[in-house]
């Protein structure tokens, strides 16, 4: 049985005991449109989705992807016969406290007791009103980040009219300090984005030294953990990465993606402010919304208005399950990942037909094929990368620099290079490696 289908036994009788809440209720006449050809539809929607590659297979090792934990996908389904909205507390009274719970914990894994927090749809809404904060506290500066760092930053600095700026990477895809440097010394940067985790190499910005420059230049620090945020728990990252985790707690804002490495649906992102009292940023009136009740609202400290009550709800119970905590099972999983990323990191440095761009900080790990030329190289990677999913492999392609690459040198007019890269997030890849580097060596033979 490739999909979980005896979890459904758990649903119904979960849902049995949601039922009996509500067991006062007068009877009510309830019909549903359409329920006559739901099975057809549903049957035809599942055809459809076979058109999709296997993102929950060991085999798919492309792309951020893999499925919610079963748990998150239950717990989600329950709360949607409900379908609270965690705006207002009139809309979703318990699953807005399950919420504050919920990234309390995120918050407490990076050591913060008092601070400001919430869920949002995503990475991409949690940094901006990460970097709108920034914008408010520090007018007219500019957000810088790595020439590495997720584009998300570069097109939110653009919707909020913020000045942006680049900061160039070193040869392992992490910022350059020198250049931070430089910037810095203009003394017109309000915000620097540390990237705990790029999304095409998985490097770690070096925290550390980047607050020390904060001491002399007095900008704000802002994490963008959406991908590597989690890594905080795992237990065998490199002793100098490990000490970029541990900084976090010294930084202004953090966001992280519950919907990538926190067992998610889609449309659960984090944001967390050191600073509680930044919450005044966010205040505003409405007549309509906020009624019934004197507590804070949920939708007083974030910029989105309505929001899924059922995310909170899957976060919560995933939580609940797999506590984020140092040496738990959820921890686990993450140094898994890692582990299957250098073991897959080894096989290619001693494969001799590939060369890998650097040891992986996380679970990515970057490579090329051998060849005389970059565009060789590149024609390579593509060939191979469709011969891999032929295979039943699914990788990922990149266009990254050829820097990266100690054995390649930039020719005239390309300085990147085409790669695949493999994103080992699964646990189970680790039981994988070797039936993953079979099928590279006979797609790399074919």
């Amino acid at each position: 049985m490739v999909l979980d289908r005896e979890s459904l036994e758990i649903l119904a009788r979960a849902l049995d005991k949601l039922d009996a809440g509500f067991a006062h209720l007068p009877g009510s006449s309830h019909s549903v449109p359409g329920a006559e050809r739901m099975e057809e539809v549903l049957l035809a929607l599942a055809e459809k989705l076979q058109d999709n590659y296997p993102y929950f297979h060991p085999l798919y090792a492309g792309q951020m992807l893999k499925p919610p934990h079963p748990v998150a996908r239950l717990a989600y389904s329950l709360a949607m016969y409900i379908n609270p909205n965690n705006h207002a507390l009139d809309g979703g009274r318990a699953t807005s406290k399950l919420e504050v719970e919920a990234f309390s914990e995120i918050a407490a894994m990076f050591g913060w007791k008092e601070f400001l927090g919430h869920l949002c749809g995503g990475g991409t809404m949690a940094n901006l009103e990460a970097l709108w904060v920034g914008g408010q506290l520090h007018p007219g500066k500019k957000t810088v980040a790595s020439d590495q760092a997720h584009y998300t930053h570069e097109r939110i600095s653009g919707v909020l009219q913020l000045p942006f700026e680049k900061v160039a990477t070193d040869a392992r895809g992490r910022m350059d300090l020198n250049a931070l440097e430089k910037l810095l010394a203009g003394g017109n940067v309000g915000t620097v984005v540390a990237t705990m985790g790029t999304t095409a190499t998985g490097s770690v910005d070096p925290l550390p030294e980047i607050l020390k420059l904060r001491e002399k230049f007095a900008f704000r620090v802002h994490v963008d953990g959406a991908y590597g945020g989690y890594f905080v728990l795992a237990s065998n990252l490199e002793e100098k990465t490990a000490e970029k985790f541990s900084r976090i707690t010294e930084v202004d804002s953090i966001v992280i993606d519950p919907h990538k490495h926190g067992l998610q649906p889609y449309g659960c992102g984090c944001v967390l402010f050191r600073d509680p009292a930044l919450g005044r940023l966010y205040k505003h009136d409405s007549p309509f919304t906020y009624f019934s009740s004197k507590e804070l609202h949920l939708g007083e400290i974030s910029m989105e208005c309505s929001r899924p009550g059922a995310a909170a709800a899957a976060l919560w119970a995933t939580q609940k399950l797999l506590p984020l905590e140092h040496g738990g099972e959820f921890a686990g999983g993450l140094a898994r990942g890692r582990e299957a990323a250098l073991q897959f990191f080894r096989a290619i440095e001693s494969n001799g037909k590939f060369v890998a761009a650097f040891e992986p900080e996380l679970d990515i790990l970057v490579f090329v094929p051998k060849g005389d030329s970059i565009e060789q190289i590149s024609a390579k990677s593509r060939r191979i990368f469709e011969a891999a999913a032929r295979e039943g492999l699914h990788l990922a392609v990149a266009e990254l620099p050829v820097k990266f690459w100690s054995s390649l040198k930039p020719e005239s007019g390309r300085a990147t290079v085409t790669c695949l890269r493999s994103v080992l997030m699964k646990p189970e890849h680790l039981e994988w490696v070797g039936r993953i580097v079979e099928l590279l060596k006979n797609a790399a033979a074919g």
